[in-house]
């Protein structure tokens, strides 16, 4: 079994690693993100409101995939306590957010992850699971999630690289696409994806190497038309550009990508995808209870600039803290943007 960046001590795995890498600028001629946006009057970058609170529940997950910004798998040990989850749901109550993204790793294999999900339900906010399809046949325990998803009307949104078996595969391991295949059909079988329910089953696409994925209404339909075949519904495809943090990271430098992959984002840069960055609606929270600005973000471990714990929330001060900004943020505001729901613009 492949090991985590983190297993394998490699200099990637630490975020000050990747800091270095992501600071050097001027050895591969690029400007700073702070000064591109600077020059569109977007600095220093600003919340809108916050709409949408991603938690991430632990790093824990059954798969090793190639381009895991997370660096997750089965030898990743950091699990979000009961404790944190309680404080996250203190902090919650008060506030007009409506949807909480339960992400990880695997988020369904941390040991609360259900009480969690029925605690945000009971408090009438809308739930987003971060499956990765594969979890639903990894264990027996794990066969019912599609009727516990649909019982507490989660909205399910997955991850399927392509919609062959070599691509999908080569990016997540041996098997995988088949067994994604399999935990789609039990989910259309309890209605997601299909017309006429409010079961929202959501796909994500991202790029099998250092390019940016194409226009996502095309991969849509192409998604649609060849899933199809396989007799498998869903509602939204997101296609999100492959940001260059931890594995990606590593993967660009190995490869000797890692400048002209830095260079097109930087081309690439769209000031309308810019102004509706993710980071400006949602608050990221790790398995330990800190506070980030987006998942990018956290996995670098650059802190939001306010009370930085969810143990000392405070939406006024977080609503109005300037974003942590890095070379890596070029990923989400390239050509048609992106976001943890797909392009923005």
């Amino acid at each position: 079994m492949l090991k985590s960046l983190k297993r394998q001590k490699h200099k990637l795995s630490s975020p000050e690693g990747q800091i270095e890498v992501l600071d050097d600028v001027d050895s591969i001629n690029i400007t700073k993100f702070e000064d591109k946006v600077s020059d569109i009057g977007l600095f220093p970058l600003k919340p809108t409101n916050i709409e949408i609170f991603q938690v991430n529940v632990g790093k824990m997950c059954n798969q090793v995939c190639a381009h895991c910004h997370v660096d997750a798998g089965p030898d990743r040990k950091e699990i979000m306590t009961k404790e944190t989850m309680q404080q996250c749901l203190d902090a919650l109550r008060d506030t007009d957010i409506k949807t909480v993204d339960l992400t990880g790793g695997a988020p369904e294999m941390n040991p609360d992850f259900r009480w969690f999900v029925e605690q945000i339900t009971a408090m009438g906010k809308q739930v987003i699971v971060r499956c990765n399809l594969t979890i639903i046949l990894a264990n027996p325990k794990y066969n019912d999630l599609p009727d516990f998803f649909k019982k507490h009307r989660v909205n399910v949104v997955s991850s399927l690289p392509y919609f062959t078996a070599k691509r999908t595969d080569a990016q997540r391991g041996d098997g995988v696409f088949d067994k994604s295949i399999q935990a789609l059909q039990m989910l259309n079988a309890v209605g997601y994806g299909k017309e006429g329910t409010d079961l929202k089953l959501d796909l994500v696409y991202n790029p099998a190497g250092a390019f940016l994925p194409g226009d996502q209404a095309s991969l849509t339909a192409q998604f649609k038309k060849k899933l199809r075949e396989y007799g498998i519904e869903f509602n939204d495809l997101f296609a999100i550009t492959n940001l260059p943090v931890s594995r990606f990271l590593e993967y660009l430098v190995k490869t000797e990508k890692y400048e002209d992959y830095m260079n097109e984002l930087v081309n690439a840069f769209n000031p309308a995808a810019a102004e509706g960055v993710m980071c400006r609606n949602t608050l990221s929270v790790s398995w330990d209870g800190h506070l980030y600005d987006c998942d990018f973000n956290q996995m670098l471990e650059l802190k939001v600039n306010a009370p930085s714990h969810i143990s000392q929330f405070d939406i006024e001060a977080l609503e109005k803290r300037e974003i942590i900004l890095n070379q890596h943020c070029y990923g989400c505001t390239a050509g048609a943007g992106s976001s943890c729901g797909g392009a923005t613009t």
